[in-house]
């Protein structure tokens, strides 16, 4: 994973928009510095000291947190323009979760001493950098609530809405996923065996709410499969993996 020139040089578009303006971004972007991930490749794991941030310029990135009898939880599906990673402060010196490559990937990397220093520099990103903090305690929170409150049904019925979200397309009545996600990946997004994944998914096809084609899952009923994970209607750029 070899690290080239600052990304500002390189002339990379595209940024996160949800929180950062243009002028902004830009000042962070003159922080990074670029590494190449081959696909499969972990990127930095749960234990290990938290002291950057990476913004994701190509490819597609995970979030999993491992259980002590070495379960991992996907909690987060990173795609190009998003920002993510933990900083350590006196009570917090390790990240909370390991971060893996679905794709080959190209990253930008920020360390926390850069950071800090432009931050104490410029107020305006400050308050930017604040409200993306923001967005990412939201981000985290939804998800929480779905895996916990309304079981596994409810967190199901919410993954694949989300999935919809970061990958759908609209075909007349229908969404289709564009990416096929295996029974396997889809019990680590909510905390669930296979075998339960695969009853479920069997139940709502019965139902009528999904169907099969080419083994892509389309959602057939979208109000329905809100109703079983008691919707609320956040955002798509909220309600996503």
């Amino acid at each position: 994973m070899k690290v080239t020139c600052p990304i500002s040089t390189m002339n990379k578009g595209g940024y996160n928009t949800q929180s950062f303006s243009k002028d902004n971004f830009i000042k962070l972007e003159e922080l990074m510095y670029e590494q190449q991930v081959k696909r499969g490749e972990t990127i930095y794991w749960e234990g290990n000291e938290s002291n950057h941030l990476y913004y994701l310029i190509s490819g597609a990135v995970k979030l999993t947190k491992s259980s002590d009898e070495g379960k991992d939880l996907v909690l987060y599906h990173f795609q190009a323009g998003d920002l993510f990673g933990e900083f350590h402060d006196d009570s917090h010196l390790q990240n909370s979760f390991s971060a893996e490559a679905i794709t080959d990937c190209s990253l930008g990397i920020i360390q926390q001493k850069d950071l800090e220093t432009i931050l104490w520099q410029n107020g305006d990103l400050a308050i930017e950098f604040m409200k993306w903090m923001g967005y990412m305690q939201r981000f985290t929170q939804t998800k929480l609530r779905d895996l916990m409150f309304f079981g596994k049904h409810g967190a199901l019925a919410s993954t694949l809405i989300r999935i919809a979200n970061t990958y759908g397309v609209e075909e007349g009545s229908s969404i289709r996923m564009t990416t096929k996600f295996t029974n396997t990946e889809l019990a680590d997004l909510i905390g669930a065996t296979r075998e339960t994944v695969n009853r479920m998914l069997n139940q709502l096809k019965k139902d009528d709410i999904i169907a099969y084609d080419g083994g892509a899952i389309l959602i057939e009923d979208l109000d329905k499969l809100k109703a079983i994970c008691h919707c609320e209607g956040c955002p798509k750029n909220i309600c996503r993996l």
